[in-house]
């Protein structure tokens, strides 16, 4: 049995958390909430802003290496115990119970991806992609992905359209409001995101229709009574009063392989009693 992972305290109240990857066959350490200044997370609750990637130059050589690293990732991963223990949990009749709750009368689940960093430079945002990509094609349920993430470039753009994402052209700052059944797909992005999001939609009529697959709120709230900071507990509000009507399944990792790519992941399904349903949601 793996010996328990460590937590990882900031020296100073005021800092952001930090990640320390472990290496292959080293005691690994517990990923903890990232949470940004105040001043970063005014400016991040600014309006969705219009969005186009800095480079604007095409480079057909790029997009071909890049292509083939997708295709050779998700390939990998289907091949995984990962990724087999991952289908059958959600696969279990309690999970696609949630997931049909969430459905209602529709037949697709469309997917938003935020967050998912830079496909083309490092290895965890290719995984995290293949995993979503790949849910899709097992699943007949799960309609189309829309994804953003402001570090997007012109070659990773055309290569997310020709793999069938549509990249969206607004950085909405995670403020979608799930006006259909969405899941939104989410892996360590900051707080302040998920956030954002639960404020989009806070009230039962949207909450009602979402699903999101990202870190442990559990995590965040643990955080916040563990560490008493004005700051972080107004940066995460949303999430910690959604501690009273949802259900948290957490994702198992089972190889160092996948820690930096899935670690602390967890599905998030929105239960809203028949009172709440008729009012909007109060803090």
């Amino acid at each position: 049995m793996a010996a328990a992972p460590k937590i990882l305290k900031p020296v100073n109240p005021d800092e952001d958390w930090t990640l320390v990857l472990p290496r292959r066959g080293k005691q690994r350490r517990s990923n903890l909430p990232k949470i940004k200044t105040l001043e970063q997370q005014q400016q991040q609750l600014s309006q969705p802003q219009p969005w186009t990637p800095m480079d604007l130059e095409t480079d057909p050589k790029r997009e071909s290496k890049l292509m083939q690293k997708i295709h050779m990732c998700m390939e990998n991963l289907k091949k995984t115990e990962f990724y087999r223990t991952f289908l059958d949990q959600i696969q279990a009749p309690q999970i696609i119970g949630h997931f049909s709750r969430v459905l209602g009368c529709e037949t697709k689940l469309q997917m938003v991806i935020y967050g998912i960093g830079s496909i083309e430079s490092y290895d965890p945002p290719r995984l995290q992609l293949s995993l979503a990509i790949l849910i899709k094609r097992k699943f007949d349920w799960i309609g189309d992905i829309e994804i953003f993430d402001p570090v997007i470039s012109t070659t990773e753009a055309r290569v997310l359209e020709a793999l069938g994402c549509h990249v969206l052209s607004v950085n909405e700052q995670g403020r979608r409001q799930a006006l259909k059944p969405t899941i939104f797909f989410m892996p360590h992005c900051e707080a302040i995101l998920y956030d954002n999001l639960l404020q989009a939609n806070w009230k039962a009529g949207f909450l009602t229709k979402m699903v999101v697959f990202g870190n442990s709120f559990e995590r965040y709230e643990q955080h916040v009574l563990d560490f008493k900071h004005s700051v972080v507990g107004d940066s995460v509000k949303h999430v910690l009063d959604s501690r009273r009507f949802i259900n948290e399944v957490k994702i198992e990792t089972f190889s160092d392989d996948f820690f930096r790519a899935f670690h602390d992941s967890s599905w998030h399904f929105f239960y809203i009693d028949q009172k709440m349903e008729l009012q909007t949601i109060q803090l």
